[in-house]
């Protein structure tokens, strides 16, 4: 029970504090970096890292959240199925984000069977219980994508079929990246995503792009640690990959994962929301797994839908997510945050997610950037 006070010991914080005080003042200019994680997020404004963060570093948020970059078709075509009364499971935190019209939760108090699982192994536990066909509306970044993977290669029931709205998070990286007015100067890398793909998976984008990456832990000297280690790069002028999370972390990642995520998914393009056409940002189901794909099983009744779907409303139209997600924007920068916009009614999907920045924000209090 000791290691994790290890990550929170405060004398070791204020010398890392003092450490990346020193990084920023080398620069001698504003620092603005990005880490591409909910988890990330969630951390700093829990333990109130922000409040140690030099008054010349500004740490955004990119496109770090599952449920936010979700686009507004794919659960479109989820409420569509379950509107046509086929069963569908996803993730709980999936029910409540809007599509252009409704959201899963919407169909679900309309008579709609949408069901709430915890974990990918029981939408396949649910399928065997049942003849009728069952949908998984599967989202995530890696870490899920595997958990989808491994039922599929499991001798998957034959009733089951998934829905997948699964990411490639380096995708996006290389989105923000190659804008021609990003200001992102390094970037803080996921390190739960990281066990899975390895620290290698960075590496050509470093090289594309000469901006540092530094692969970071979610305890609060985890986080300072290796803003430190990226601040000092910024300000060195140089752009290398580290891995400041080597006891979960490798070059070489989960290599079984990576060979599932292979054999059972092949990248596409895709619309993530509110930021852009992200090339090879879909993670879709290889023609191996057709007999399983919900978007070929049900490809009529989803053509259908779309067709009907429903033009976005002015409000809808008004969130900034988009730019939020991408730096460009933090929060209070949207006029219909937490007015609007509140976690028990929210407009984006930055404020339904437990990862999405904006209840973040609001759930911690945080202003323009600083705790309030």
């Amino acid at each position: 029970m000791t290691a994790p006070l290890a990550f929170r010991d405060v004398a070791r914080g204020r010398a890392l504090r003092a450490r990346l005080e020193r990084a920023v003042a080398r620069a001698g200019r504003t620092v603005t970096v990005m880490h591409v994680c909910g988890s990330h997020e969630q951390a700093i404004a829990r333990y109130g890292l922000r409040a140690a963060f030099p008054a010349a570093l500004r740490v955004q948020m990119g496109p770090g959240c599952p449920v936010c970059v979700t686009d507004a078709p794919e659960i479109d075509a989820a409420v569509a199925l379950a509107d046509r009364g086929v069963r569908v499971l996803t993730y709980g935190d999936m029910l409540r984000v809007p599509g252009r019209g409704r959201s899963l939760d919407d169909a679900r108090a309309e008579g709609a069977r949408v069901e709430v699982i915890y974990a990918a192994t029981q939408a396949a536990e649910l399928a065997r219980a049942t003849a009728e066909p069952v949908v998984f509306f599967a989202t995530g970044f890696e870490t899920t994508a595997v958990a989808t993977a491994a039922i599929l290669r499991r001798d998957p029931p034959p009733n089951l079929y998934v829905l997948s709205a699964h990411k490639w998070v380096p995708a996006a990286m290389e989105v923000v990246a190659a804008a021609p007015d990003t200001a992102i100067e390094g970037y803080l890398a996921a390190g739960h995503a990281a066990t899975i793909t390895g620290t290698a998976v960075f590496e050509p984008f470093v090289a594309r792009h000469r901006r540092p990456v530094v692969v970071a832990g979610f305890e609060p000297l985890d986080i300072l640690a290796a803003l430190a280690l990226l601040v000092e790069q910024v300000a060195a002028g140089t752009a290398e990959l580290v891995n400041a999370f080597p006891r979960c972390v490798t070059r070489d990642g989960n290599r079984r994962a990576l060979a599932a995520l292979d054999e059972v998914f092949v990248p596409g393009d895709g619309d993530w929301r509110g930021i852009a056409h992200v090339p090879s940002g879909d993670l879709r189901l290889r023609p191996a797994f057709a007999a399983h794909d919900a978007a070929v099983r049900f490809a009529d009744e989803l053509a259908e839908a779309a067709a009907a779907a429903r033009a976005e409303d002015a409000l809808a139209a008004a969130c900034r997510c988009g730019a939020i997600m991408t730096g460009r924007a933090t929060p209070p920068d949207c006029a219909l945050f937490g007015t609007a916009c509140r976690p028990e009614a929210p407009v984006g999907a930055c404020m339904v997610s437990t990862e999405g920045v904006c209840r973040i924000w609001h759930e911690h209090g945080l202003g323009a950037g600083r705790p309030a």
